[in-house]
């Protein structure tokens, strides 16, 4: 399980994006004498790629402003201590209006997951605990399933996979490339992989990078990043199982799960909270 500051996480999401756009102007490490060299990187590739770096580039201005302006809020609003005791579950309500999800939209039980596209503990719940639960809850309606990044703070590779998954997103790909992203997990070069696999999900790449490097998604993984923190989870996977209401646009808690490796605490959960459903 990946654990993170509360009190870092709205500044270090930004910082995350910061280092990630001037990262490339990097020396690169000379290869050891007699190593295999790597095969050249395709010209229409590495054209992309530098393309998507002098994007990044252009998002210094604006992140910076964003970043000062979210500090002060944070400054305002009391910052969360680390290691504070997180609230009662019951006590968690979220705004789900639109937001994707995998199963019926009849069903009233959901789950939602708060996850790190760069971290092995999440890749290994998606590839392993997830299809379970898919197999058991979701393909047969019982319940709705959310997903929502919550890239590590100060990371500029996780800042980049939630930004590549909600660009996808656009094009009506987030599900595929959110399973891409777990399943290539560290297979490629971090600059490299928003364009390879965005390539072969058969994306617009011109839509896509134009995308990439605007900057509409990093307040909204900010405000996820923060809203995480206030309600005590620092670290990921981190699950919370609850209801959705009538019109699906609200969701409350009613247990909150720290981390993915346990199948049966998360199944018990699911259960208790689908058998108080009126009509079971």
């Amino acid at each position: 399980m990946r654990f993170r500051a509360g009190s870092a996480a709205l500044t270090g999401l930004l910082g995350g994006l910061l280092l990630g756009a001037t990262s490339g102007h990097a020396a690169e490490p000379e290869a050891p004498k007699g190593a295999p060299k790597e095969p050249p990187i395709p010209a229409a590739l590495q054209e992309q790629i530098n393309e998507l770096r002098e994007g990044q580039l252009r998002l210094l201005k604006e992140v910076q402003e964003l970043k000062t302006l979210l500090t002060a809020k944070e400054e305002r609003e009391g910052r969360t201590e680390v290691g504070a005791k997180p609230p009662p579950a019951s006590n968690i309500s979220l705004n789900v209006y639109r937001e994707l999800f995998r199963g019926s939209p009849r069903a009233r039980v959901a789950i939602v997951e708060y996850s790190d596209f760069d971290c092995s503990h999440c890749a290994k719940f998606a590839l392993e605990i997830y299809p379970q639960l898919a197999r058991d809850y979701i393909q047969p309606g019982r319940i709705r399933y959310y997903f929502r990044d919550l890239p590590a703070p100060g990371s500029p590779e996780s800042l980049l996979k939630s930004r590549t998954a909600r660009c996808a997103g656009e094009q009506g790909k987030f599900w595929e490339m959110h399973d891409l992203l777990f399943t290539a997990q560290s297979r490629l070069p971090a600059e490299q992989e928003p364009v390879v696999l965005a390539k072969s999900l058969g994306l617009d790449l011109e839509k896509f990078n134009v995308c990439l490097s605007n900057p509409r998604y990093v307040d909204a993984l900010a405000r996820v990043t923060a809203d995480a923190a206030r309600m005590g989870i620092s670290g990921t996977p981190a699950f919370l199982i609850g209801t959705v209401s009538e019109d699906g646009n609200f969701f409350r808690a009613a247990h909150l799960q720290l981390g993915g490796e346990n199948l049966d605490e998360l199944k018990k959960s699911l259960d208790e909270v689908l058998a108080a459903m009126p009509g079971n």
